[in-house]
């Protein structure tokens, strides 16, 4: 196309894509590859734009389907990789169709084409794989996420620990957290990796005035009636052995901040009172780092921010498979591309958290990796309903297992471990994510807690405790909620 200049050139091992487009508002770039007609038993994996939403599988057959960021095809024996590189300025998917390989590059800014002027682009850096002889889909997965992102950012040690929403839902209270933190704490026997005690939401002040225009957000630099000051209880959570973690939605506006830093509103969210900061705006990233900063002088060991994935383009991922936004609309800066625009987010709370852990959730997978320790990696499970843990919690473990560790710690969310979710289905999800290598998290109701709970607890809680081999779904090809599991070198098998 006139004024729109790609260059492609090798770097190591990954095609570099370079693009410039001084005068034209660049929506995406698409690559297209010749491919011979796939055998009748070639099955296709591909990833998710952030969370994943119980909806991966290995799936026959050319599809319409977008792959985000990777696709793996597969017979079985012979295994092929193809992806870009973690921490790309594009938003990238695969999609086959029936004599080719697509690869389109996303360059919107909002829901507007990206304006460039004179700069580069460096899109994307392409990469594939091929398995090694004897080497089956699932280990070819995990040396491709190792050739994907070259520098993760990791725990130092094993995380797990508690949380809790899934029998709070924001019903807490500074007693019922140190409380339950008391009670977990007694079933601790390895003090030499300390858990972890997560306050999600529900913590902060209240909007300090009403507007009936905008339904304001919480004020997340003090704590609302129920906690007090948050450093007391960060410091009373640390008497009783856990290390104190935090929930945060760093772009939803409260009443002090300005309109004029406020993200347009969208077509499609006119209904919708909640409103959002802009990313691009320099104020709202320095207020962004302040906030995290602050959390570091009340004494959070870990920091778990939500929603910014949603809250940039009013969309959950299962609903981007056509677009990731409504169109057209824009940032205050039109000149960066959203995966720069979302990268610079997350640099900043990176940068501002220092050596704090930080978890990603509801944030782009392949922008997380190489910045946060932690990423959850599924939609929520449930303290209510087992179907719903089993389609969220098992299937993004069985799918995402071979990211954790080589893009972050791959959280799998939590063991809503409560009167109304039957002991023996959650009993089996406990034992999966303790032996799992991921990390452990338990929202433990008390009156959910008998001798058996507890004894299942303790021994959970001393194997998340050590770095444990990676779990392997050995029928992941034909199980979306993969039933069978190599653990610790022994077969087990779920009853679901």
């Amino acid at each position: 196309m006139k004024d729109i200049l790609v260059k492609f050139s090798y770097a190591g091992n990954s095609l570099s894509l370079v693009v410039n487009a001084p005068n034209q508002a660049l929506e995406f770039i698409k690559c297209s590859w010749r491919q011979s007609k796939p055998s009748a038993n070639i099955k296709y994996l591909g990833d998710h734009w952030e969370r994943s939403y119980g909806d991966l599988s290995w799936e026959s057959g050319p599809s319409n389907r977008k792959a985000p960021w990777y696709m793996l095809i597969s017979d079985g024996e012979k295994t092929q990789g193809f992806g870009v590189k973690t921490g790309t300025n594009s938003i990238c998917y695969w999609q086959v169709e029936t004599d080719s390989m697509e690869l389109l590059m996303d360059t919107h800014s909002g829901g507007s084409g990206v304006l460039l002027g004179d700069r580069s682009l460096h899109a994307a850096d392409i990469i594939t794989i091929k398995n090694l002889v004897g080497e089956n889909p699932f280990h070819t997965d995990i040396r491709f996420c190792k050739m994907m992102c070259e520098k993760p950012q990791l725990p130092a040690k094993p995380v797990y620990g508690i949380n809790d929403w899934y029998f709070a839902y924001g019903n807490n209270s500074r007693e019922l957290i140190l409380e339950t933190t008391r009670m977990m704490a007694d079933l601790v026997t390895d003090w030499s990796n300390a858990p972890f005690s997560v306050i999600d939401m529900g913590w902060s002040a209240k909007p300090a005035k009403s507007n009936e225009e905008y339904c304001w957000g919480d004020d997340f630099t003090r704590g609302n009636e129920k906690f007090g000051d948050m450093s007391t209880v960060s410091s009373d959570i640390k008497k009783l052995g856990m290390q104190p973690g935090l929930w945060y939605r760093p772009l939803q506006a409260n009443a002090k901040d300005n309109p004029k830093l406020l993200i347009p509103v969208r077509q499609d969210q006119k209904d919708i009172k909640e409103r959002y900061l802009d990313p691009t705006i320099p104020e709202n990233l320095k207020s962004i780092s302040d906030t995290i900063q602050l959390y570091k002088t009340w004494g959070f060991k870990m920091v778990k921010h939500d929603f910014s994935s949603y809250d940039i383009f009013g969309r959950w991922g299962f609903e981007m498979d056509a677009q990731r936004t409504v169109e057209p609309w824009s940032f205050q800066d039109r000149t960066k591309t959203n995966a720069e625009i979302i990268l610079k987010l997350y640099q900043t709370l990176r940068k501002a958290a220092g050596d704090i852990y930080l978890i990603g959730c509801n944030t782009f997978s392949h922008l997380s990796a190489g910045i946060f320790e932690l990423n959850r990696i599924g939609d929520d499970t449930s303290g209510n309903e087992w179907a719903r843990t089993l389609k969220m919690g098992v299937n993004t473990l069985g799918f995402r297992l071979p990211q954790h560790n080589n893009f972050y710690a791959a959280d799998g969310d939590c063991v809503g471990l409560t009167t109304k979710v039957p002991w023996a289905k959650n009993k089996q999800w406990l034992e999966l994510l303790a032996e799992s290598s991921a990390p452990l998290f338990i929202s433990a109701q008390p009156e959910a807690l008998g001798l058996d709970q507890k004894e299942s607890i303790k021994m959970s809680f001393a194997k998340a405790a050590k770095v444990q081999p990676l779990a392997e779904p050995l029928d992941w090809m034909s199980n979306p909620r993969p039933a069978e599991w190599k653990l610790n070198s022994r077969i087990v098998h779920f009853d679901w």
